[in-house]
């Protein structure tokens, strides 16, 4: 059976990598993009593969069910990958509704849009990509495994860990075919400059003040974002349904660790005397609920599928710096906005 995959979310920056690999790599499936273009959605992310003649883009929020009942129809969709969500913490603390309605409604919209849609379920699957966040925090040591109990702590994993339950509960009610994964933190190209690498590196690059919550202690564990792209793929068409699996880097970084191995990285490549750029750094009010500590056990993917990530962090984040200094035109426009502008000349008419 031909495959037409629908990805949501295939606008922002982990779901650019993921549509862009699989137009490229499997040009007998088409790719469906469905992506309602909020702030953190960028089209100018896909431009490499835009005239591919497997892929179609649908501008489309997934709260809207008669949208998303009229995308599976025109297009036939035999599988979804969803990644489509409200993602960044501080803004689920001040506007906790907006997460609720995209990240818990928008996917059992799209559950149920499915579910009516494939008429043997078994032959259709439902991969749902999720966050490390769910599990809660890690304050005494130890690593997230795919049994760790949910104790989410903000707005934003509480939303995730309920559409987790709710793509559980279907496959478990309905018989579909469905499979999870909970990744850590992704960096690299293409990441909209709320989150805190990209901020670190435009804020550096036009010498402004570096924000560190706290005393920068919280830890993260790191995926460089093509690799949680290849995990995708390889869970996608190997992973086994009704199964979780946790991606993670096995790459710990205290907050402000990273921030200086910026800093020193970025004046080596601004050509700046050393340690100019820590002079930056300012400590600011910690974010409520802060958690301490995220560490993913991703040994499960690894025996079971294969996968490991392929870069050490210092080569992945010298990688992400020279990206994002040769793409400052891409910078700008998404820290103007103007990248919105990039959607109505190309698909406005």
């Amino acid at each position: 059976m031909k495959k037409n995959i629908l990805i949501t979310g295939g606008a922002g920056f982990i779901g650019c990598h993921v549509v862009q690999l699989f137009v490229q790599k499997y040009p007998e499936y088409h790719i469906i993009n469905l992506d309602c273009l909020t702030y953190a959605g960028n089209l100018e992310n896909l431009s490499e593969i835009e005239n591919s003649k497997n892929y179609t883009f649908e501008k489309v929020n997934i709260l809207d069910v008669e949208a998303l009942t009229s995308v599976f129809e025109k297009h036939q969709i035999t599988d979804v990958i969803h990644l489509a969500a409200e993602s960044h913490v501080d803004r689920s603390i001040t506007d906790p509704l907006a997460f609720v309605k995209t990240n818990i409604i928008g996917t059992v919209n799209l559950l149920n849009v499915a579910k009516s849609y494939w008429k043997n379920l078994e032959n259709h699957l439902f991969y749902h990509v999720s966050t490390d966040e769910v599990y809660g925090s890690l304050d005494h040591g130890g690593f997230f495994t795919e049994t760790t109990p949910y104790d989410p702590q903000s707005p934003y994993s509480a939303s995730k860990a309920a559409s987790d339950h709710f793509v559980r509960a279907y496959s478990n009610t309905y018989k579909l075919k469905t499979v999870i994964t909970n990744c850590s933190n992704n960096y690299g190209p293409n990441q909209f400059p709320e989150k805190l690498i990209p901020l670190c590196i435009n804020n550096i690059k036009n010498n402004r003040p570096l924000p560190v919550y706290g005393k920068g202690e919280n830890i993260r564990d790191w995926l460089y974002v093509v690799d949680h792209a290849r995990a995708i793929d390889m869970v996608f068409h190997n992973g086994k349904s009704g199964e979780t699996y946790n991606i993670g880097g096995f790459n710990e970084w205290m907050n402000i660790d990273i921030v200086k191995l910026l800093c020193q990285k970025m004046d080596g490549k601004l050509g700046r005397e050393k340690g100019t750029s820590e002079k930056l750094i300012t400590y600011v009010k910690d974010r409520a609920g802060h958690d301490l500590r995220y560490a993913i056990d991703a040994s499960k993917i690894q025996k079971e599928l294969g996968w490991e990530p392929s870069l050490q962090f210092e080569e992945g984040i010298s990688k992400t710096i020279e990206w994002y200094l040769e793409n400052e035109t891409w910078l700008d426009n998404v820290t103007s906005g103007n990248y919105q502008k990039y959607y109505q000349d190309h698909y406005g008419k």
